[in-house]
């Protein structure tokens, strides 16, 4: 596998990562935690050395099963996870409350520590931007736990162009973890530039247009009522319908280079910048083997283009979320 570094600094890892997430949270009810720490070793054993988890994906049960999972590799592999979130009591102690404050943010590093089995977080992302913390405080007190010893990078996810520079200046940000794929194109134009500019790496999540793009689905699949895809707005069957279009286009691109839609989405990603590391999830060995293979897929500047050309051309139906987690993006 080959390695990028994301940002100007040190950080070298794994040209493709892993999204932890749905192995506990999110995209139906929790995975066996044994099959899931096999297929971590598998992705290790594969050259993954860059693995994404957070406190919220759980809550707390994706941490704990990734600390377990790498305990064996510890200086092998490189974790990232996130602050940000905390049980809302006004709301059955639901994790929909917003919390950047520096001392929740240092008492999150100390949790994520335990579970996680290790003496330093490699990178340490913001998950959402709160706007009733002011960015530099937020910074401030990342730049305190790096001067500790206990965080190694800063990170943050879904913020804007000004958020990031304004953190930056108190704290290099390392890497912006935000959705990125030819399903949701919009930060070439809203945050790519001043990543650029600021030698920030990209870490795309949902570089797979959150399994859209492998045509393994369609208007008449069916999601699972834990499966938050349920409740997306570009995921009613209406605008699966609407979408396939791009999924044909993507398709047409795989069969010409002998490859799996889902590995011309991820080759696209990689050849987009040098620093740009996708995140892609899985639960199963041969998605993860079929993912990896996307790293030998190579797309010359004219297939870029084609590709780019024709995915434009179709209108993408449907918000990216719901509302509640809509307005809590691009801060």
């Amino acid at each position: 596998m080959q390695k990028r570094r994301l940002g100007s600094g040190d950080l070298e890892v794994s040209a493709i990562g892993f999204g932890c997430m749905g192995m506990s949270w999110s995209y139906g009810p929790p995975k066996d935690k044994q099959e899931m720490i096999s297929l971590l070793h598998a992705a290790v054993d594969r050259g993954v050395t860059f693995f994404d988890t957070a406190e919220v994906y759980g809550p707390l049960l994706n941490e704990e099963l990734v600390g377990e999972a790498f305990a064996p590799f510890r200086g092998r592999v490189v974790i990232a996870t996130k602050f940000g979130w905390e049980a809302n009591p006004n709301d059955g102690g639901k994790w929909n409350s917003l919390n950047s404050r520096p001392e929740h943010i240092k008492q999150v590093c100390e949790g994520s520590l335990k579970r996680l089995k290790v003496d330093a977080i490699d990178l340490f992302y913001q998950h959402r931007v709160d706007l009733n913390v002011p960015i530099e405080e937020v910074a401030g007190a990342v730049k305190d736990l790096i001067r500790e010893g206990k965080v190694k990078h800063f990170g943050l996810s879904e913020a804007s162009a000004q958020t990031i520079r304004r953190a930056h200046a108190v704290q290099p940000v390392v890497a912006l973890q935000s959705e990125y794929s030819l399903f949701w194109r919009e930060p070439e134009e809203t945050v790519m530039p001043t990543l650029e500019e600021l030698g920030i790496g990209f870490v795309p999540f949902s570089p797979l247009g959150k399994g859209f793009l492998t045509g393994k689905i369609d208007e008449n699949t069916k999601f699972d009522s834990t499966d938050f895809r349920s409740s997306v707005p570009r995921f009613s069957p209406e605008n699966r319908k609407a979408n396939q279009a791009l999924v044909d286009i993507v398709s047409s691109f795989a069969g010409k280079k002998q490859a799996t839609p889902a590995q011309i989405a991820l080759a696209w990603l990689l050849a987009k910048k040098p620093w740009i590391v996708p995140i892609p999830g899985t639960t199963k060995l041969a998605r993860l083997e079929e993912n990896l293979g996307a790293a030998k897929v190579s797309l010359t500047p004219e297939e870029m283009r084609s590709l780019e050309e024709a995915s434009s051309k179709i209108k993408l139906e449907g918000a990216r979320y719901p509302k509640f987690h809509e307005q809590l993006v691009g801060r």
